[in-house]
């Protein structure tokens, strides 16, 4: 067991400072990640391909070669991983996707033919039994997880709906919070990647700074917040559309094509985000509860068969 530094010093104060920055910026991916369904090994599996293969660039362009051992040391992971993930493309299979449980019940429910309709639609199932029930597809499929807590969650992400007689119906294949669309994730993902090159380029490159500015306040007035963030929004749009014309103007298409005096003109891009942040409230947890609350914590109990209950196939 290490012993703890003195008066809690680290020997590197930067990768502590890191390791917290870094804390910042995934806890919202990670409530995203939650959200649409993506698991803990999904994200891991990403994060260690990503960090490959951005090793692996500035490897090739330090030493003008590709070295798996190099690539390894920089990552910290063993060298036969870094050799499977430089693969080429081509010889490489499709990444196995590694479904939560909450997707895997689903998928037996819309699958297994137990659980399915005449019509090929899944059925009403109760929630507890042996059998053609939720409670078997939580055991099967849950990985240990309570059928209580599997039947809250299903509810939660509008995946089920609970029809009668303490039966369920699934709604969704795909368990996701609704709200979010794959273009609003691609432009959120696009925003936070500018964002962050910004400020990192920022840290390595002092003498010639990008622009990057906040202005805040740690008390404000909370009653004043609507007529606050009203203002910022004119405020705000007044200036992109400024930037937007001033960008125009300076575009390449806007401008006379120098191709007659042989000169090439590429394109880069550029541009300016402003956006307003609020620190979330104390009261947003409990909203998120109290919907939850109102969409189930229903007193679901197991209920005792008859004999000829017991015989009956039928749901």
């Amino acid at each position: 067991m290490k012993a703890k530094l003195p008066h809690d010093r680290s020997l590197d104060p930067l990768k502590d400072a890191t390791l917290v920055a870094l804390e910042s910026v995934i806890d919202p991916l990670i409530g995203l990640m939650l959200d649409v369904g993506i698991t803990a090994h999904e994200f891991s599996k990403l994060i260690r391909e990503r960090a490959v293969r951005i090793a692996a660039s500035r490897v090739q362009s330090q030493t003008g070669r590709a070295s798996h051992s190099r690539v390894s040391i920089a990552t910290g992971l063993p060298r036969s991983e870094v050799a499977k993930i430089l693969k080429p493309a081509a010889t490489r299979g499709q990444p196995k996707r590694s479904p939560n449980a909450a997707r895997r019940i689903l998928d037996a429910w819309y699958q297994s033919p137990t659980f399915l309709l005449a019509s090929g639609e899944p059925a009403a199932i109760p929630i507890f039994g042996r059998r053609r029930s939720l409670e078997y597809l939580v055991a099967k499929y849950g990985a240990g997880i309570p059928v209580r807590a599997m039947l809250d969650e299903l509810i939660q992400i509008d995946a089920i709906e609970h029809v009668a007689d303490q039966k369920v119906k699934a709604k969704s294949r795909i368990p996701i919070m609704r709200g979010p669309s794959p273009g609003a994730i691609t432009a959120m993902g696009d925003r936070t990647r500018e964002l962050l090159e910004t400020l990192t380029l920022n840290l390595r490159n002092r003498s010639q700074p990008l622009f990057e500015a906040t202005a805040f306040s740690d008390e404000t007035d909370p009653a004043l917040l609507a007529v606050i963030k009203r203002e910022i929004d004119a405020q705000g749009s007044n200036f992109i559309k400024g930037i937007d014309a001033l960008l125009h103007r300076s575009s390449t298409r806007a401008r006379p094509s120098n191709s007659s005096r042989g000169i090439s003109q590429k394109s880069c891009r550029a541009g300016v985000t402003a956006y307003y942040f609020q620190a979330p409230s104390d009261n947003i947890d409990s909203e998120r509860a109290s919907l939850v609350s109102r969409l189930l914590r229903k007193n679901f109990q197991r209920i005792k068969k008859s004999s000829r209950e017991k015989t009956d196939g039928n749901i």
